[in-house]
């Protein structure tokens, strides 16, 4: 429903002025309504604005302000009707506004709207935001609708408060036991559709942006390049395997996220670069460079049903590798820790079983900075945009030259020490 405000010049009074009225146009047809008791002349009507200027003359633009007001009151009017349309998937007819307009908006109510209003700002979200994004989105409603249940705790916009988060918080870790990294991106997209909200004139409650939550920085997993070659030259009974092998392979060896390589097409690829849209960060004619490995891998699907790489669904591509770094004997015992609430817990496993997509780029990114490509270069073919981020495959880097450097250099002088002894 499309709404516009205008003078009406075809009925000046005799004291050159006239009235405003509003145009509504939805589902094919327009609707003309007068705002009430608003008048004004052609001079000071502004068409930009769609308001009246004010004049240091007398009547009627000392009442400017109180005129536009009625313009405004007029205005939300019409959006608290468009909001009641859409979120009760009423078809608008113009009989229908009509009605709805001059009994005042009497049976029209927005009471309860948090629920239907957070699935309208995922809605909204379609054109705009990625698949995986909106699932977030989705996920994060569904466990505060699940906690409101539950726990008997009233969704309104009203409703989240102080008090709110402190229960919310509560159930998250005493009876969900979930991570504090989860329950920070549960409140951080309750925040932002808050915050989307206030903007649209849902609410006038700003308790949300008091909610306070903690991130632990969790480990990177990553394969060495002793484990990704070892992984890249196994032999596999399985063609299914083989094919999910040499998709995260092309991963590890190019730093493109698995949602990139599931939209590469032969165009994409150059004889010794790839260019493409960047589907996370939008990013137009992203130009990552080829080596000789992911070249052969490419050269391996050429002209054949998978060209340019065989691709399944992530949740399935998930399963397989975890599967192909077993078999491939990626089994270093690997430990990681997470935290629900301020309890630690620690989970040591062989190292395949933490191996997911993610980890290819995570691979490509810590292997290229211990080789000892420029870290400049390394965020230029990744698109990397947080400095916090980019940082931990810094230290990793920095970290395992000093072991390195400690098991060899450093090894003979304590040797060395031994023998003078």
């Amino acid at each position: 429903m499309k709404v516009s405000f205008h003078l009406r010049t075809d009925k000046f009074d005799k004291d050159g002025y006239a009235p405003i009225r509003t145009l509504i146009s939805a589902n094919g047809f327009k609707l003309f309504k007068a705002v009430p008791e608003v008048k004004c002349d052609k001079m000071h009507w502004d068409e930009r604005t769609q308001r009246i200027i004010p004049s240091k003359k007398k009547e009627p633009y000392n009442y400017a302000v109180e005129y536009n007001q009625k313009i405004d009151e007029f205005a939300e009017k019409l959006r608290k009707l468009q909001r009641y349309i859409l979120l009760n998937d009423i078809t608008p007819t113009k009989e229908y506004i009509k009605e709805k307009l001059n009994s005042g908006l009497k049976g029209i109510t927005l009471a309860n709207e948090f629920l239907p209003s957070f699935d309208e700002y995922i809605e909204t979200g379609r054109s705009t935001k990625a698949e995986r994004t909106l699932i977030r989105y989705g996920t994060a409603k569904n466990f505060i609708e699940e906690f409101s249940i539950k726990k008997d705790y009233p969704l309104r916009f009203e409703t989240i408060t102080i008090d709110f988060f402190e229960k919310i918080r509560d159930y998250s870790f005493q009876e969900k036991g979930i991570m504090v990294n989860y329950f920070d991106k549960i409140i951080s997209i309750l925040k932002t559709f808050m915050n989307w909200a206030f903007d649209r004139g849902y609410h006038e409650n700003l308790d949300f942006k008091k909610f306070k939550t903690s991130q632990q920085e969790v480990e990177v997993i990553y394969l060495t390049m002793d484990e990704l070659m070892k992984l890249y030259n196994h032999k596999f009974k399985s063609k299914k395997l083989e094919h999910v092998r040499d998709t995260y392979c092309f991963g590890c060896f190019t730093g493109l996220r698995f949602s990139d390589i599931k939209q590469l097409r032969a165009s994409n690829i150059f004889e010794d670069h790839i260019k493409l849209n960047i589907q996370k960060t939008k990013t137009i004619d992203h130009i990552i460079p080829l080596n000789n490995y992911s070249k052969a891998i490419l050269d391996k699907y050429k002209n054949t049903l998978y060209e340019p790489l065989p691709v399944i669904s992530s949740q399935k591509f998930n399963s397989y590798i975890k599967e192909c770094c077993a078999d491939a004997e990626i089994d270093t015992p690997t430990t990681i820790t997470r935290y629900v609430g301020q309890k630690r817990i620690d989970t040591t496993e062989p190292k395949h079983k933490f191996i997911t997509s993610h980890t290819a780029r995570k691979t490509f990114v810590t292997n290229s900075l211990i080789l000892g490509m420029k870290e400049m270069v390394v965020r230029n073919i990744t698109g990397h945009k947080k400095e916090s981020t980019f940082k931990r495959y810094v230290k990793i880097a920095e970290d395992f030259k000093q072991n390195e450097m400690d098991n060899t250099w450093n090894k003979i002088q304590k040797d060395d020490k031994k023998l003078d002894k």
